[in-house]
């Protein structure tokens, strides 16, 4: 059987106001701010406007406001 490998690569993202759709397989997205790695299963904070996923509250508060 064979099966894709998405394992260390970048997944790519829509991101509505509720969650998000992948639209290329991936384990992870990267933080826009910080650069750090985010996990799937741990994104918890993105911004619906600019479509870029944020590490933390903080970096996503950060952001948005500096803009």
């Amino acid at each position: 059987m064979l099966m894709s490998n998405t394992t260390a690569r970048a997944a790519r993202l829509h991101y509505m106001a509720n969650g998000f759709r992948v639209l290329s397989p991936g384990d992870h997205v990267v933080c826009v701010a910080s650069g750090e790695r985010i996990p799937l299963d741990e994104l918890r904070y993105w911004s619906v406007s600019a479509q870029e996923p944020y590490a933390s509250a903080e970096i996503a508060m950060r952001t948005i406001h500096a803009k």
